[in-house]
């Protein structure tokens, strides 16, 4: 069973918060440092401001060494696609073949008006989302010295070089999300990993089975696809303790108790072993408060060694 750190700058840090996160990640040895790609703050001021995804972790890259590193998601609205797979590309270069892609049609729409995104219909947005997916994936598919092309309704690719190959071949992609019939679709012809967040058990059930189902559908083998979930993080070993964290992310603790990986590290176990039982086998714990390091070290600590 995998621990990934998963952050949400957008609501309020610098780069070298994320470094530091990062680096205790990787020293305590979660498997992945993961972080949202908004531009846009949620009900909070978000000082001092945006940092921009690829590029973080670009810089994050050359910082560590053996943790793997990704976004859940990239917007498919922020970057065209040939940008967008070259960038990931050279983020995979840059750290020896450590990088995934988790991508998506792209939701908020308040962070596209604020700078400047266009963005349009749910529709057209999964028709550019399932055309950048095509796209992403046949220039890194193509063969070294091949060109490849692409006629789609809103992109098109005339005899590219298919330039940078990225060093893992290819990186791995993860879609996610609760949508009933194209999103299981697009993550069977498309996704090594497909990601729930912040789902309940019954909805995290359903979903996975629709998954299943979309890649029978298409001849895959279903137990190709690794199933994961995103659980907001707050662990503490005293009542004070787990109230205390709860505090600083401005949540009650009941509520994440019911609804996040949240409690005693003995209540965490449990409740990523439920899901487990349905088929997930890699936990994105979001830590929203990044000046707790030590939080990082408390789950490493006694959630990890019970998990071992």
């Amino acid at each position: 069973m995998d621990l990934r750190i998963f952050t949400e700058p957008q609501q309020g840090a610098t780069y070298d918060d994320l470094v530091r996160v990062a680096r205790a990640a990787e020293d305590f040895g979660y498997d992945a440092f993961f972080r949202s790609d908004h531009y846009l703050a949620m009900s909070t001021d978000g000082l001092p401001g945006p940092t921009d995804a690829w590029i973080t972790l670009a810089g994050i890259a050359r910082e560590t060494s053996t943790i793997r590193l990704g976004t859940l998601v990239t917007s498919a609205t922020f970057r065209y696609p040939g940008p967008l797979a070259i960038s990931v590309a050279q983020v995979d270069a840059m750290s020896a073949g450590r990088v995934e892609l988790g991508l998506g049609a792209g939701w908020y729409a308040e962070e596209h008006a604020a700078y400047a995104i266009p963005f349009p219909s749910v529709g057209t947005r999964f028709d550019r989302f399932e055309e950048t997916l095509a796209i992403v994936t046949g220039l890194w598919g193509t063969p070294a010295g091949e060109t490849f092309s692409y006629q789609g309704d809103h992109f098109t690719v005339t005899e590219s070089p298919a330039l940078p190959k990225p060093v893992q071949s290819p990186p791995p992609i993860i879609i996610g999300g609760m949508g009933k019939k194209r999103t299981p679709e697009l993550a069977a012809r498309h996704a090594t990993e497909f990601n729930l967040p912040f789902a309940d058990t019954d909805a995290t059930a359903t979903q996975f089975d629709r998954v299943r189902a979309a890649c029978s559908d298409i001849g895959r083998d279903p137990s190709s696809m690794t199933f994961s979930n995103a659980l907001v993080l707050c662990c503490g070993t005293t009542e004070d303790e787990i109230a205390r964290r709860a505090a600083a992310i401005g949540r009650d603790v009941e509520e994440l108790r019911a609804n996040g990986a949240a409690g005693t590290p003995a209540e965490i176990v449990d409740k990523l072993g439920t899901y487990a039982e349905l088929g997930s086998t890699r936990f994105y714990l979001q830590m929203l408060d990044l000046s707790d390091v030590d939080h990082i070290e408390l789950v490493a600590a006694e959630v990890m060694r019970q998990l071992a």
